[in-house]
């Protein structure tokens, strides 16, 4: 994988770990994949993308990348899916306890579960919004708990899990999935209100997964596996903005971008819905607040739970 500099190209006195409330954690995973490979290459083209996207954002009228964005050593570890887990968790958790915001870049599906372990480790009542064209529901596949066909099975079992988005499955994840929690592609499509249902099932901590896969592969064909019938672009954004104004959103990761040489707008799109993803959530932060008041909104419930239990000893 290329090193970069900063994220994005911005200046290092918006990059820099101390000054930064949001860090970016490349994850270069492709271990377990088991049709379109090329998720390893993703955070690659992401960021090569990134450098070529403008850093005004019109909608929110901000330049979210001033609040600092620290781009961090990219985890390699492939010796095993477990040892990849476990690295993620670790680093992932490690920024949690510098109270920055953190954010993965994969990267296959399986690279979210240390993720999502480190956050629920760190939060109370935490939701997972996962958004994926298939609901990853195994306990093992192939051999392994870590396969990317296993990656929110963990999920499911710790955490509220909420799916957006599922339009394909094996009968078999149907005695895992809590179907009161699932939005079913084919029914949002004819469902006016599914995201203010969706709203209403979270908690007040959510962390985000997003498999590119649930867009429709007319305008993200560059992943894995590319279901028809996914979600579009503004749609996409109109339920994110409402998630990131009505919930604590704590973390995201974005995975499953498989960058093909004759299409970049996959590329591109995946790193406007980073962008897009931060300018919600810091839209109305000013840039000179200190890291303290990250998760300060006496609105939600957003102590870590390990600062809560060191707190209390």
């Amino acid at each position: 994988m290329t090193t970069f500099k900063t994220y994005a190209g911005i200046e290092t006195e918006y990059a820099g770990l101390d000054k930064s409330k949001i860090v970016l954690l490349p994850v270069p995973y492709d271990g377990t994949s088991t049709w379109g490979k090329g998720a390893d290459k993703g955070p690659e083209a992401f960021l090569h993308a990134s450098e070529n996207m403008e850093l005004y954002d019109i909608e929110t009228d901000t330049e979210v990348y001033k609040q600092g964005i620290h781009l961090v050593d990219a985890i390699t570890e492939n010796t095993s899916p477990e040892a990849m887990v476990a690295a993620v968790h670790d680093a992932i958790k490690g920024n949690i306890l510098r109270n920055k915001f953190v954010t993965m870049i994969g990267g296959e599906h399986s690279v979210s579960i240390g993720a999502i372990r480190a956050f629920n480790e760190c939060y109370n009542d935490l939701t997972v919004l996962h958004l994926d064209a298939h609901a990853d529901l195994r306990k093992s596949y192939e051999g392994s708990a870590y396969n990317h066909a296993c990656a929110l099975y963990e999920a499911s079992e710790t955490t509220n899990l909420i799916q957006v988005g599922i339009r394909s499955m094996d009968a078999s994840e149907k005695t895992v999935m809590n179907e009161e929690n699932v939005f079913f592609a084919h029914d949002m499509a004819t469902d006016d209100y599914w995201i203010d249902n969706a709203i209403e099932l979270m908690t007040d901590n959510v962390y985000i997964t997003f498999d590119l896969d649930a867009l429709d592969p007319s305008i993200m064909p560059s992943t894995g596996t590319p279901e028809p019938g996914g979600l579009l672009w503004y749609e996409t954004l109109e339920f994110l903005k409402k998630v990131f104004e009505e919930k604590n959103v704590v973390g995201f990761d974005i995975v499953e971008l498989c960058p093909n040489q004759l299409d970049k707008s996959s590329d591109f799109l995946a790193a406007k819905l980073y962008y897009k993803m931060l300018s919600y959530k810091f839209e109305t932060q000013d840039a000179a607040e200190e890291n303290e008041n990250l998760y300060g909104n006496t609105e939600h419930n957003s102590i870590p739970k390990l600062k809560y239990d060191q707190d209390e000893d």
